[in-house]
């Protein structure tokens, strides 16, 4: 079915992307797509970016010591379409996170951020993540050596605490630290990470939620950029949790049904309320697609992302059928993406809107 062509979306008056602009944007209070391992690449930025044009999106972690030894454009590198974007660095060595920082700003990233709440044992081995919750005036020192050495906003991730940890004094001496170490953003997820007993899957969802100890951190500190996390499902749950802190971060709702992106610019920052273009996103998606495919890359590593876009409209599992099946095939192309939107019924979308 051919794409309706009077979904219309407003045309965004020209950004001015200097490095100030841009770094007052990215502190407003504001909702984030959440860093995560294996999906946030730039790929998934990109297509999120089609979604949004205004929350702060993450690159996944990447290490200090890779940064700084690594194939730089192959770790860093990313669309500017993407903007704003923070990098977000996992490390424990106040002096090569700075450098790493240092390296960030130059490929134009609009935020440094610190891991301080990934449980996997990887991190653990290499005493960074959420295992720093235990080391808070090293975060510290983290925080003020990368501060010293850039000028766009360095912040933090954290947990509300580890294992045995009572998250009451863990989480106040983390942020206390950071805070005055000149954090311009603390990210909570609102959750312990249990570095023993639970995989890293498991700590995403075994771990109760605890949201008003984030509320009551923020009580504690007014007047500074308090952001929260873990397990948000809706732009409601983010309007809630508006009314306690500064920001929220969308993690696997986002990316598992990115369609409720597009609700994002209207809701919270302003934007005329329109009905979503969905051929300029095709349009969109199938350029840079093409653009990936003529450096070497596969349709796949694109289309991977965007699975999950149509659900719940007519033809949505046809849909995720090209995009699992014909999209990984050898020599596939931006085509196949056409063909796939073809699938969806967008005048459902269009009836109930």
């Amino acid at each position: 079915m051919k794409l309706k062509e009077n979904i219309t979306v407003p045309h965004l008056p020209n950004v001015d992307n200097s490095a100030a602009e841009r770094t007052q944007k990215a502190m407003q209070p504001l909702l984030a797509i959440a860093p995560m391992m294996d999906w946030t690449d730039r790929h998934c930025r990109f297509f999120h970016r089609q979604l949004t044009r205004r929350a702060l999106l993450y690159t996944e972690m990447v290490v200090a010591d890779a940064v700084i030894h690594g194939t730089r454009e192959r770790l860093l590198g990313f669309d500017d379409a993407e903007h704003p974007v923070a990098l977000q660095l996992g490390g424990s060595d106040p002096r090569k996170l700075a450098e790493a920082a240092v390296i960030g700003e130059a490929f134009g990233y609009d935020e440094i951020n610190l891991n301080v709440g990934c449980p996997s044992d990887r991190v653990q081995s290499g005493t960074f993540g959420a295992c720093l919750m235990k080391a808070p005036m090293l975060v510290a020192d983290c925080v003020a050596a990368m501060k010293a050495a850039v000028k766009i906003p360095v912040t933090v991730k954290c947990r509300i605490g580890v294992d045995d940890q009572d998250p009451e004094p863990a989480l106040d001496a983390l942020a206390d630290g950071v805070l005055a170490s000149g954090a311009d953003a603390l990210w909570v997820h609102a959750r312990k990470a249990w570095l023993e007993g639970l995989s890293p899957k498991e700590n995403r969802e075994i771990p109760p939620l605890d949201y008003p100890r984030v509320y009551r951190l923020k009580a504690r500190k007014p007047n500074q950029f308090i952001g929260i996390n873990g397990g948000i499902q809706s732009l409601d749950e983010v309007s809630s949790h508006l009314g306690h802190v500064d920001g929220a971060m969308l993690g696997r709702a986002a990316y598992h049904t990115p369609g409720i992106l597009t609700g994002i610019d209207a809701a919270f920052y302003g934007e005329a309320q329109v009905a979503f273009e969905y051929a300029a996103l095709m349009d969109a998606m199938a350029g840079y697609a093409a653009r990936h495919i003529e450096k070497g890359g596969r349709l796949g590593h694109v289309t991977r992302h965007m699975v999950g876009l149509f659900h719940g409209l007519p033809g949505a599992r046809r849909y995720r059928q090209i995009l699992s099946t014909d999209a990984n095939k050898p020599g596939a192309g931006p085509e196949v993406l056409e063909t796939a939107f073809a699938a969806i019924d967008f005048t459902a979308e269009a009836e109930a809107a």
